[in-house]
């Protein structure tokens, strides 16, 4: 069974998830970033999440974290929590 280690970034706004998109591509530090901005109480830890396996997210979060690239910020992605920025930091299939 597939597994993956992801972290996020979970904001309110479409407009506030792309502004720090363009600051990590510019350099920013994604977990910093996490700490400072994430709605999400794993902010705490930079936006990890974990390991987790499909079906245990939201369908559009698996549909992402299941296909993107590795190491590779996504999003923004539109959940029923805001809207997110993700990275699966690692995948097993």
């Amino acid at each position: 069974m597939a597994n993956a280690s992801a972290r996020h970034i979970l904001v309110t706004t479409e407009e506030t998830c792309q502004d720090l998109k363009s600051q990590i591509e510019g350099g920013a530090d994604f977990a910093e970033l996490a700490k400072e901005h994430s709605q999400c109480p794993s902010g705490r830890q930079g936006g990890d999440l974990g390991e987790f396996g499909p079906g245990m997210m939201v369908p559009e979060f698996d549909e992402v974290v299941f296909s993107a690239p590795v190491k590779t910020v996504q999003g923004p992605v539109k959940t029923q929590f805001g809207f997110h920025l993700l990275e699966v930091t690692s995948r097993t299939d």
